[in-house]
């Protein structure tokens, strides 16, 4: 049970990162240079929304990270599927079989 949740955040996570990730423009443009005034250092501006976008990145690579580690400790393993190694062998019953070829002609083709 807590495998799929885990798996769930990782899926909701990802696609944040991607979103993140699509928004940034490493030549100080694009999308997150819509958001602010002309200065750099305006509230909102296009530095304070790049540092924005730069910690969340961060964030979320992290958090995903963390949890995928996590995962792993969650997955459901079973102790016995049904399989006893040690007894597949004894039921194994051999027989051997005789053929007889029979000789061969001297005859051609």
């Amino acid at each position: 049970m807590s495998y799929n949740i885990f798996l769930i955040l990782i899926l909701i996570i990802a696609i944040a990162l991607i979103l993140i990730v699509m928004v940034q423009n490493p030549k100080g443009g694009g999308l997150s240079s819509s958001f602010g005034g002309s200065g750099g250092s305006s509230i909102g501006g296009v530095q304070s929304t790049n540092n924005f976008l730069d910690r969340t990145t961060w964030t979320l690579a992290i958090a995903m990270f963390a949890l995928i580690l996590m995962a792993n400790f969650a997955i459901p393993r079973g102790g016995n599927n049904g399989i006893n190694i040690d007894n597949t062998l004894n039921e194994i019953n051999t027989t051997t079989t005789t053929t007889t070829v029979p000789p061969s002609s001297n005859d051609s083709i």
